[in-house]
């Protein structure tokens, strides 16, 4: 265990469990320690992320709950800890058993893995008669296209508890199932998922409407929800996320019959306290869920909440972390969108990369590589999420101000590549 000195000892301690990509989640990093002392559980000697730690502690595993656990009894035995935080997905469960050790809000790994295993979240909302797609879980091809027949096609391939949409897939028919059963079967996350069930894909009614994700700070059951953002999905079949927005004026934000599908869905869940990340389809015949992570959103839709309301999502999250009420209250009525680009073809090596930034509207707020010159990287579906090579953020009054300075920084992005 390491420690910076010079660091603040009377702010509240918050135990980080991994870091995350710099690119995605340093923003928050940065807003949570200027309130906290902040404690990383890291697999490697931290590097950017020192200037935001109090301390930190190097550990074989991050995915290791029971260890995890005896790790955090052991800090404890030297300083007190005050709240338990991870916006990791592989890694929440874990970090339950972690919270459950220490009697810190969010403990409860049977919760949180009725969120990380989706046969779980829509067994349980079954059972609350919560509106959400028909699924039917699998194991084999035979099975898939059985529960195709039940569920009506077009229908939803997707793994049991992977992120980002990996492996997820579209198809209208049993050929297409049949095709693409094995891109869903044999896609694998960062870090080992395992189930005590074997059907590990799930096969879905394909819901039909508008795609959005709410981030909510959920304290004593009760739902407070942040933001809403608007999804952009592109590369079909798949479901590769290639945008979002973020209007602070959304009306979504006080529709009643979605709110109240929220507060049901976490109550059906269990899920007490903490910070959330929940999809839906909205629908003809109103709201859908689609899935509930126990998180922070990626893909920088926290920050773009930041731009557009003015509410700190770190600090939220780090306050319900401690059990502290968090400050939600918007400062700020503006738009804010993100845009994700990728190169055209298959195994392209990168020569150069850079916005002209002459070329970028005064809205852009951030434009960005995400790789660099030697990089080898594909397109949808093998360069899902990390087929990504830079991204833009804008601010305006509206979504489609927002949508035209993006428009801008997609032309003003300059790739040479060549092919491998």
């Amino acid at each position: 265990m390491a420690a910076r000195p010079g660091v603040a000892p009377d702010r509240p301690l918050l135990l980080l469990v991994a870091s995350g990509m710099r690119t995605y989640r340093e923003y928050l990093l940065r807003s949570i320690s200027t309130r906290f002392r902040v404690h990383l559980f890291h697999v490697a000697e931290p590097t950017w992320e020192k200037e935001f730690l109090s301390g930190w502690t190097v550990l074989p595993s991050t995915t290791d709950g029971p260890a995890l656990a005896e790790a955090g009894l052991r800090l404890r035995g030297q300083e007190r800890v005050d709240g338990v935080l991870c916006w990791d997905e592989g890694r929440i469960h874990a970090t339950a058993y972690l919270a459950e050790a220490l009697g810190l809000p969010n403990g409860d790994p049977a919760v949180i893995w009725r969120l990380r295993d989706k046969a779980q979240t829509r067994m349980a909302l079954d059972a609350a008669g919560i509106a959400q797609p028909r699924s039917v879980p699998v194991r084999t091809l035979r099975q898939a296209l059985a529960g195709a027949d039940r569920v009506g096609y077009p229908a939803v391939l997707k793994p049991r508890g992977l992120g980002a949409s990996l492996g997820v897939v579209i198809v209208r028919d049993a050929e297409e199932l049949t095709r693409y059963f094995p891109f869903t079967r044999d896609t694998k996350a960062p870090d080992p998922v395992v189930y005590a069930s074997d059907c590990p894909i799930l096969v879905e009614e394909c819901v039909q409407g508008t795609e959005i994700s709410i981030d909510s700070v959920v304290q004593d059951g009760k739902v407070a929800p942040l933001f809403v953002a608007r999804k952009v999905v592109g590369y079909r079949p798949y479901a590769e996320e290639v945008g979002h927005y973020v209007d602070a004026g959304d009306p979504l934000l006080h529709d009643p019959e979605l709110g109240e599908a929220i507060q049901a869905t976490h109550a059906a869940l269990g899920f007490q306290d903490g910070c959330t990340h929940t999809e839906f389809m909205l629908t003809g015949t109103g709201p859908k869920l689609i899935e509930v992570n126990g998180r922070l959103g990626g893909d920088l839709i926290p920050y773009l909440g930041l731009l557009a309301t003015g509410i700190d999502p770190g600090l939220a999250a780090a306050n319900a972390a401690c059990g502290r009420p968090p400050d939600i209250a918007p400062s700020r009525s503006r738009a804010a969108g993100i845009r994700f680009f990728y190169v055209q073809e298959e195994d392209s090596t990168i020569r150069t990369i850079r916005f002209n930034e002459a070329a970028l509207p005064p809205a852009i707020d951030r434009a960005a590589t995400v790789l660099g010159p030697g990089a080898v990287v594909s397109p949808p579906p093998k360069g899902t999420v990390w087929g990504r090579i830079a991204y833009a953020t804008a601010v305006g009054g509206s979504i489609e101000e927002c949508r035209g300075a993006l428009d801008a920084a997609e032309s003003a992005l300059e790739v040479e590549v060549t092919r491998t």
